[in-house]
């Protein structure tokens, strides 16, 4: 039995490596070639795992060819946690109804609140749309659709289990989808943190549905960013501690303090060490350099923001440790907008400091536009 499982792993091997090596020349390989040497990798896999446990010897591999486009690679059957509902019962100042697609297999959540032009809210890490609730009331109430996802691995969303199934490509990806399943045009998007390049980059590539842009303390990752010692210090703790403190790790990046009450809500979508993949995985895909997957597609984002002309607001915390106000004004200088509006007394989560003066600053400035 041991023989025939080292044949079998043997052949899994092979069959990665013709995949990468058709890949590596061709680029793109096509989607019915993948689905061919998928189905063949899920038989080897099946096969080399009943065999390896039989024999009890561990097995050699654990990831199945991606997808060409970036969409469909996660292995049919792999672990993927969905939240139990009723963690999400009772959380303060959060009324907002859950709405849900599939795509790729995964149930993604999103709010859809109000009526008229869409406002898309992108949050980041280690956050979900929770964070956008006091932001949403006065622009939904200035006449404006408000629509709020939460990414794969957060909030009320699906979360695979894998750190290795998270990439920014593929975020970006699935944001995608949001704009295109609900068919939203004439849009602003508003972004935060994580938000940024995957929002700021939608904006760059779906420009028939994005008109405006609002920038809250994030940038484009082309890989020659600089970093403040501060977040590394974060990645380099993310890295070691599986079972990440979620609402520590917000509560410390507010100015203004948060209630017991609000903190547990931003734990409600991890209860568990394996439910936090997603929010683990954010800053280890974060490139530091132009050599790391994602900054290829950084740099052309940020070089296209800029003299778009689109109508673009910046709004950034006056004590963010992360990316100080000095960031917020650099960035700003670089796409070609005005100067960021300081948000006073505001940490990096400045949407829990001042969450409803940023709603009335984002509603008053589209009743301009």
């Amino acid at each position: 039995m041991v023989g025939r499982a080292q044949l079998v792993e043997h052949a899994f091997h092979a069959t990665t490596a013709a995949f990468e090596r058709d890949r590596a020349r061709d680029r793109v390989l096509n989607v019915a070639g993948w689905r061919v040497v998928r189905i063949t990798w899920l038989q080897l896999h099946d096969e080399a795992a009943a065999l390896a446990a039989d024999s009890r010897r561990p097995l050699g591999f654990a990831q199945a060819p991606p997808h060409p486009l970036g969409i469909g690679s996660r292995p049919l059957g792999a672990d993927v946690y969905r939240t139990p509902d009723e963690r999400f019962d009772g959380l303060p100042e959060f009324s907002f109804e859950s709405h849900y697609r599939e795509v790729d297999g995964l149930r993604l959540a999103h709010i859809d609140e109000g009526e008229g032009r869409p406002v898309v809210f992108f949050h980041g890490e280690p956050t979900w749309s929770y964070l956008w609730r006091n932001v949403i009331p006065p622009v939904r109430d200035a006449g404006h659709r408000c629509v709020a996802p939460d990414y794969a691995g957060f909030g009320r969303s699906d979360k695979p289990t894998d750190l290795d199934w998270y990439s920014y490509d593929r975020h970006t990806e699935l944001a995608a989808t949001l704009l295109a399943d609900l068919d939203l045009r004439d849009a602003t998007v508003v972004v935060h943190d994580w938000g940024g390049p995957i929002g700021l980059r939608l904006a760059v590539e779906h420009r028939d549905r994005i008109s405006r842009i609002v920038i809250m303390d994030t940038g484009l990752f082309t890989g020659e960013q600089p970093m403040a010692e501060a977040w590394y210090a974060f990645r380099n703790f993310v890295e070691r501690t599986e079972d990440l403190p979620i609402s520590m790790l917000v509560r410390n990046a507010c100015a203004r303090g948060m209630d017991d009450e609000v903190a547990a809500a931003y734990d409600a979508p991890f209860p568990t060490r394996v439910s936090k993949a997603g929010a683990r995985a954010f800053p280890l895909i974060l490139p530091t350099s132009p050599e790391m997957l994602g900054a290829a597609a950084g740099k052309p984002a940020l070089e296209a923001l800029r003299g778009t002309g689109r109508p673009t607001l910046v709004l950034w915390a006056d004590s963010d440790p992360v990316l100080p106000f000095e960031v917020g004004e650099a960035f700003a200088r670089l796409i070609g907008a005005d100067a960021p509006r300081r948000i006073d007394n505001a940490s990096h989560f400045l949407q829990e400091d001042a969450g409803e003066e940023i709603g009335h600053l984002i509603a008053d400035w589209l009743g301009s536009r």
